[in-house]
């Protein structure tokens, strides 16, 4: 059987406007691939890692900004050392320059030792990455974060898929919420996922404006064990491609 994961193709790669690339990726690199990619970073960015006080964090920031870099410089021609970076709407990091003019949009999200990056191409998107762990406290947070329809769902499920089911739910709502723009300041009960075992991933229902639900289409990633991932994406008719950037690392 195919990994689901394969490398991607040497040398630049060309976005067409019916596909979203999702690449996985460790941020524990060997010590080689991890120096190549902290050549790559600005000032800043080498700033800061600088401030993390363990060894660990500092690594997986490198490596994080690094991998970013390397893989948005296949779609712009661009150096990865030379792509500069805006904020958008809501601190939303976009790329500047030509780069951003020509319509390429990204998204990140990292947990554990693993990094998952969306690029699309004039469309807003959002990805999101969680490593599954016990979630003892699991139904006090449902009831404080998800919605009165999703916490029907929640205590409903048999306690033996109610961690898994949590997770699928958290980041289908936070893919949905990057995918906006609006991060924190939009409340996590606004709107509806689905999330109860074997049914798809998508946007069930939005209050105050129940035609954004339609706006967006909603996928579930599976990035290896132990993790859970989910896409969200402006409009329909889109395809994802997926990449591991270690395998051509």
């Amino acid at each position: 059987m195919a990994d689901a994961w394969p490398p991607a193709p040497a040398g630049p790669l060309a976005l067409a406007p019916d596909a979203v690339h999702v690449w996985r990726a460790s941020l524990r690199p060997p010590a080689e691939v991890l120096a190549r990619l902290e050549a790559t970073l600005s000032p800043d960015e080498r700033a800061r890692a600088a401030r993390f006080h363990f060894p660990q964090h500092r690594t997986a920031f490198v490596a994080g900004r690094g991998v970013q870099r390397e893989i948005l410089a296949r779609y712009t021609g661009l150096p990865p050392a030379a792509l500069a970076y805006r904020e958008g709407s809501h601190g939303k990091p976009e790329l500047d320059g030509a780069a951003g003019a020509a319509g390429i949009r990204f998204n990140v999200s990292n947990s554990g030792d693993l990094a998952l990056y969306a690029v699309t191409v004039r469309r807003e998107l959002g990805v999101d990455l969680e490593q599954l762990k016990p979630m003892p406290d699991g139904m006090d947070i449902a009831r404080r974060f998800f919605s009165a329809p999703e916490n029907e769902v929640f205590a409903a499920l048999a306690d033996d898929v109610r961690d898994l089911a949590f997770f699928r739910c958290w980041t289908r709502k936070e893919a949905y919420i990057k995918a906006v723009g609006e991060g924190l300041s939009m409340p996590l009960d606004r709107f509806d996922v689905a999330f109860a075992p074997g049914e798809p991933a998508r946007i069930l229902r939005t209050r105050g404006n129940p035609a954004e639900a339609e706006r967006w289409t909603m996928l579930a990633l599976e990035p290896g064990p132990g993790y859970v991932g989910a896409l969200a994406v402006e409009g329909a008719g889109w395809h994802p491609v997926l990449f591991d950037w270690n395998a051509a690392a």
